[in-house]
């Protein structure tokens, strides 16, 4: 084929107008797309349609007192465990970035252990506590018994899922904290410690905020996750939302219809939660794009001048 040289914009155009532009077809696209919306009709027309589900018994039990009532103990279980959970993994991070092995070593231990059990295998231990210790006592040398209590009075089945619970998941906190942690660069914590802060100051202003770009989404994930776990704890009735409805359809024998109304409150509250995360993350990381447009090949020297002018404007 010839290629005739273009002598300017108007015989460019001419020849431009000659060629038709046909747009790139997918006919596989398209029929892969459309055999999964009728199969997706067929689903939804088969669950609708299905008069063993009973929507009718499912909208009656949507706001039922005692279903609404495992929803707060569900949502409550979870902030709480979320909360014990994130104290004792920054515990447990901090001991494992030490030097000392005197600490690292038990932290090891401490995510190795409670990381490798099952959660269901930890909330009917900590449960059973009794079987162990009869009695929760303090002792002192020089004072002898402080106080003495039977477990059984202590380990209450609420007080039993808040501290398996928790432990089980201060695990995965604990290893992500520590990622977290070690992602900020080691040359910023160098600069800080040249300028005098203190390792409080230097966590609390440095590192912890940038740490949390990487903590944030996994922890997100972990607390949708642990919401869902929450539900193990209806073995050992404390009232959930799980142990509410099977409470219900234990009398009424309505069991899909109830199964049905816990799930539609899970996926309310994992819904609200992952828009809450969306939100979080996008907080943490609007000055992402700053961070990463820093030169790579700024001198220490440099990264210490800049955060003494830093440090003295924020004074």
């Amino acid at each position: 084929m010839n290629v005739l040289p273009l002598k300017d914009d108007s015989v460019a155009a001419k020849h431009t107008t000659q060629f038709k532009v046909v747009p790139l077809r997918h006919p596989w696209r398209w029929t892969a797309a459309a055999l999964v919306a009728i199969l997706m009709l067929l689903l939804m027309q088969a669950v609708v349609s299905n008069p063993n589900l009973q929507w009718p018994v499912v909208a009656s039990y949507i706001l039922n007192p005692i279903i609404l009532q495992g929803l707060w103990i569900t949502v409550g279980l979870t902030l709480a465990i979320m909360f014990f959970a994130s104290v004792i993994g920054m515990i447990v991070a901090l001991m494992m970035l030490s030097p000392s092995k005197m600490l690292s070593l038990p932290a090891a231990g401490f995510i190795w252990w409670f990381r490798g059990t099952p959660a269901l295998v930890q909330l009917i231990l900590w449960y059973n506590l009794s079987l162990i210790f009869k009695d929760i006592t303090l002792w002192l040398p020089g004072l002898g018994t402080v106080f003495s209590i039977p477990t059984n009075t202590v380990m209450t089945p609420l007080v039993a899922a808040v501290v398996a619970l928790s432990l089980h998941e201060a695990g995965y906190m604990a290893e992500i904290i520590r990622n977290g942690l070690k992602s900020v660069s080691r040359g910023q914590t160098e600069a800080a410690l040249c300028l005098g802060m203190k390792p409080s100051l230097l966590l609390r202003r440095i590192v912890i905020p940038q740490a949390m770009r990487v903590i944030i989404p996994p922890t997100g994930n972990e607390t949708i996750n642990l919401l869902k776990t929450t539900s193990l704890v209806s073995i050992i009735a404390v009232g959930d939302l799980l142990y509410s409805a099977q409470a219900i359809y234990a009398r009424t024998f309505e069991t899909i219809p109830l199964l049905l109304v816990a799930t539609f409150w899970y996926l309310v509250v994992v819904s609200i939660m992952t828009v809450g995360q969306g939100y979080l993350e996008r907080h943490y990381s609007r000055d992402e794009a700053g961070h990463d447009s820093a030169p790579g090949g700024l001198s220490r020297l440099g990264l210490i001048l800049t955060m003494r002018e830093k440090w003295r404007g924020a004074q």
